[in-house]
C-alpha cells in the first residue's frame, strides 16, 4: 500500500505548485486564473487530506523504520510539519473564505504569509515522505500515536 503516500505526497507537491502559479498570475493581475487556480489547490490539497485519513483511519500509519540514534530527530520534526501543517491549511480555508467573499483587503493580506506556509508544509512533508520510505525502509503500519511516538 505504498503507493497511497506516494500519491498523497504527489498531491501536496501539486497543490503547493498550483499556489505558487496562483501567486504569479495575481501578481499580473489576471484574476479569474488565480480564482481558478487557487481552488484547483485547493482541492489537490483537500485530495491529499482524504487520502491520508483514509489510509490513517483504515490501515493506519507506517512508523520510523531508520537508525534509532535519528528517531527522536525525525519525531520531532513530524511534530513540527504536522503542527505546522494545520495551522497553514486552517490559514487557507480562512484565506480561501476571504477570497470567495471578495474580502480582498483581508485576503492580500493573509495569502502571502498563507502561501509561504504551504510552501514550507508541503516541502516539509516531501521529506517526511523521503524519510519514511525512500531513504529508509519504513517500519511496521499501526496507529497514528504509535507510529509517531513508538508506543
Amino acid at each position: 500500500m505504498q503507493i497511497l503516500p506516494l500519491i498523497s505526497t504527489l498531491l501536496i507537491v501539486l497543490s503547493a505548485i498550483l499556489v505558487a502559479i496562483g501567486w504569479v498570475l495575481i501578481k499580473r493581475g489576471k484574476r479569474e486564473a488565480h480564482k481558478k487556480v487557487m481552488i484547483s489547490a485547493v482541492i489537490s490539497a483537500a485530495s491529499f487530506l482524504v487520502i491520508y485519513l483514509s489510509r490513517t483511519i483504515f490501515i493506519g500509519n507506517t512508523s520510523f523504520g531508520g537508525p534509532e540514534n535519528i528517531k527522536i530527530y525525525y519525531t520531532i520534526f513530524l511534530l513540527c510539519h504536522i503542527i505546522f501543517s494545520i495551522v497553514s491549511a486552517v490559514f487557507g480555508i480562512i484565506v480561501l473564505r476571504h477570497g470567495l467573499k471578495e474580502n480582498f483587503e483581508k485576503h492580500k493580506k493573509l495569502a502571502p504569509v498563507t502561501s509561504i506556509m504551504w510552501f514550507i508544509t508541503a516541502t516539509s512533508g516531501v521529506v517526511v515522505y523521503l524519510l519514511l520510505y525512500v531513504i529508509y525502509e519504513g517500519g511496521e503500519t499501526t496507529s497514528m500515536i504509535r507510529a509517531i511516538f513508538g508506543y
